[in-house]
């Protein structure tokens, strides 16, 4: 991933970024060697995908109203430097892909004093039908919006 500013907009492949997460690191997010565990930048990664996919208009509660699920099938992490207790983090997001029925995004955690890459992860969702559990395809407006994201990189979604 290459990063340059453009307006204010974080710029990974040439799509905008979006603000999806921010936080800070706590005292018992760390490890015993003092920074913060691997199960806290998945759990952090983890919000910034439900805000990513409210963007795009999957809320919970339209998912709860037209009995839909997604579910993380896929998902890749690097590892780019650690965090400590104190650290203030934000995660900024956009998607990559869109299919009959899943999404592909891009999350990137930076360390907000220094402005380094702490992580990076990518990873897939596949929209399901809650009561059979199986794949069905993504709502038109959904997909209509991610492609708004991928095709137009310095517009974020209009919500």
């Amino acid at each position: 991933m290459t990063e340059t500013k453009d307006r204010g907009s974080l710029q990974t492949g040439g799509r905008a970024m979006t603000v999806t997460h921010r936080g800070t690191v706590y005292p018992w997010q760390c490890d015993h060697m003092g920074h913060m565990n691997v199960m806290w930048y998945v759990g952090k990664f983890d919000e910034a995908s439900w805000q990513l996919l409210s963007t795009l208009g999957l809320t919970a509660s339209r998912l709860r109203r037209e009995g839909m699920k997604v579910a993380a099938v896929d998902q890749h992490i690097e590892y780019k430097r650690e965090l400590y207790a104190g650290d203030l983090v934000t995660i900024r997001s956009t998607v990559l892909a869109v299919t009959e029925k899943s999404i592909r995004i891009a999350h990137e955690m930076r360390d907000d004093e220094t402005g380094e890459i702490a992580a990076v992860t990518i990873l897939v969702g596949v929209h399901l039908d809650r009561a059979s559990r199986q794949a069905r395809p993504v709502p038109p407006d959904v997909r209509e919006c991610a492609m708004r994201m991928i095709a137009e990189p310095t517009a974020l979604p209009a919500r």
